[in-house]
């Protein structure tokens, strides 16, 4: 499980900087997207990958640490939030720019 969850976290970091190294808007927001995604995943895996585990402190010698599932919840509302606001900031400059790419100058 744990060789599936680093090789997962790989793939998307990897996809993520490859669409954020493109000149176009719309591939550097799923690039960031993707890369704020593999950041949940490597939080998430902070609290132990097990199966069978409960979340709480309890009656249990092994638990699951519950502060990195938190963190995760609010990481993905406002990663949520961040590519929404990418979004709409990248439709208002290509349509005062007509252009798409990143830095403005268009296919010149």
């Amino acid at each position: 499980m744990e060789l599936m969850f680093a090789l997962l976290i790989g793939l998307l970091t990897s996809c993520g900087v490859f669409l954020l190294l493109r000149a176009r808007t719309f591939p550097v927001v799923v690039g960031l997207t993707l890369i704020g995604y593999a950041v949940n995943l490597f939080l998430f895996s902070m609290g132990r990958i097990d199966e069978a585990v409960p979340a709480v402190l309890g009656e249990h010698i092994d638990y699951a640490d519950p502060l990195p599932q938190a963190l995760v919840l609010t990481a993905i509302v406002i990663g949520f939030a961040m590519t929404a606001f990418a979004l709409v900031l990248s439709l208002r400059a290509q349509g005062e720019l007509d252009s798409d790419h990143v830095d403005g100058k268009g296919d010149r």
